[in-house]
């Protein structure tokens, strides 16, 4: 059985293919969300099959399920007594917004100050590359069983995971779940995520006239749908900010120092800006509930003629504490917009995405091994973090394969900016993210039963 010097040689001997590689599959604008990068989108996944093959994986293979994405599925067979873990990764990106808005082209990976700039480039093909990267580093023969499995849809919220997790179930059954689809707490710090926020939004509609009037001849005893939309939406926070939605689930957060500068600085607040909502911020981060209004529908500013809108709309997205249940959330927050209209306006909520949330169990030898991993691989212990997002299929993996313990880890880091302009990928952590995989799997392979 390998040692850790060895296997930290085989990491720094097959690196500089790795990162080759990652750059070429950030070249492939695998952008789930747009129907014209469709080719792209298998381009991408035809591209990570090969590199499984590369690997020494036993068995390739891309599968989908009706209107879904295509999806690698690879396998490199257990060693007798062995565990089987399933290495999962998504190989779609988010769009880029404009491009001119980036400082290097979002397709053409760029490095810059020991980073390396592309869309895609951290969420999550170098999660995909951390995955071939252990591969590469056992020679195509790991010390446990290995599926990997790659998916295209996560970008779109996995719309088609659970049928596909149900339709393959036998080829993804595993004993612990990699998934390299978080963050780490610093470019020093590595963590575990052991607690995700759900997910539901809807939208709301205000109307008050049948048609838009002369605000100056009938405004006054006529409110406007956006004036009455606007204070609705307000009653969705209290006067310190916490959210106001009757019913929902609070949680504590794991007790990690996240301090208000920090915060600030990561999220780029504005002088003088406060925060919001009391307690911890781990907690107001992590395990509160949140509302956000994130689209509006109204006249452009552009466009405004002096009448009274007769009808506006907004979306509305609510991130759901860990044990939430998203459809009674979803009922909650309606039932308030429907309830807090002023001045008899009507109201329509049509309901949209559910999410649920995720709270994992981290007393497990297979989290012992992680954590002993990480600490080798960084030299220092891991932190135990919840994230505010939402990735509903890890809940689903837990429905699916309710005997397998499920671990999430990260590529990303603080300043990775991941979905955003100038997203990137710090290549140091990188690195040592992929020695880290490395570890793990040696660890598994000599750990008790999970």
């Amino acid at each position: 059985m390998a040692g850790v010097n060895e296997l930290r040689s085989a990491v720094e001997k097959i690196f500089p293919a790795v990162r080759s590689d990652l750059e070429n599959l950030v070249r492939i604008p695998s952008i789930s969300a747009d129907p014209a990068a469709r080719s792209s989108v298998m381009r991408s996944a035809q591209a990570i099959a090969e590199l499984a093959r590369e690997a020494g994986a036993g068995t390739v293979d891309i599968r989908s399920t009706p209107g879904g994405a295509p999806a690698v599925i690879a396998h490199w067979p257990a060693p007798a007594w062995q565990p089987t873990v399933l290495l999962y990764a998504h190989h779609d990106v988010q769009p880029t917004g404009d491009p001119d808005s980036w400082t290097s082209p979002p397709f053409e990976p760029t490095e810059r100050g020991g980073r390396l700039y592309g869309r895609g480039v951290a969420d999550d093909k170098a999660g995909v590359m951390a995955h071939i990267a252990a591969m590469r580093a056992f020679d195509g023969r790991p010390p446990v069983g290995v599926t990997l499995f790659v998916e295209g849809e996560e970008e779109i919220g996995s719309p088609t995971f659970l049928p596909f997790l149900q339709a393959y179930r036998d080829e993804l059954a595993a004993d612990v779940i990699v998934v390299a689809d978080s963050v780490n707490w610093s470019l020093d710090v590595p963590a575990l995520t052991t607690s995700l926020r759900g997910l539901v939004d809807c939208t709301v509609e205000v109307s008050v006239l049948e048609r838009a009037v002369h605000s100056g001849m009938f405004g006054g005893p006529v409110l406007d749908a956006l004036t009455l939309l606007c204070r609705l939406l307000a009653t969705l926070h209290d006067e310190n900010g916490d959210v106001a939605v009757p019913g929902l689930v609070v949680k504590t957060a794991a007790d990690v120092d996240y301090s208000e500068s920090r915060l600030r600085e990561e999220a780029g607040v504005l002088d003088g800006v406060e925060l919001a909502g009391t307690g911890p911020l781990g907690a107001r981060l992590w395990t509160k509930p949140a509302v956000s209004v994130i689209g509006l529908d109204a006249t452009p500013t552009v466009d405004a003629a002096n009448v009274l809108v007769h009808t506006a709309k907004a979306k509305v997205s609510m991130r759901l504490a860990p044990g939430e249940d998203p459809k009674q959330a979803m009922d909650a927050l309606s039932e308030h917009l429907r309830t807090r209209a002023e001045f008899g306006a009507r109201v329509t909520v049509t309901p949209g995405a559910l999410g649920a949330p995720c709270e994992l169990d981290s007393s497990t030898p297979a989290y012992d091994a992680a954590r002993d991993a990480l600490a080798e691989a960084f030299g220092t212990a891991p932190v135990e973090i919840g994230v505010g997002g939402s990735v509903p299929f890890i809940s689903e993996l837990t429905e699916v394969f309710p005997d397998a313990v499920v671990l999430v880890t990260g590529v990303e880091d603080p300043d990775s900016r991941a979905h955003g302009v100038d997203e990137s990928l710090h290549l140091g952590q990188f690195a040592t993210a992929c020695l880290a995989e490395v570890l793990l799997l040696d660890r598994l392979s000599r750990a008790p039963s999970s």
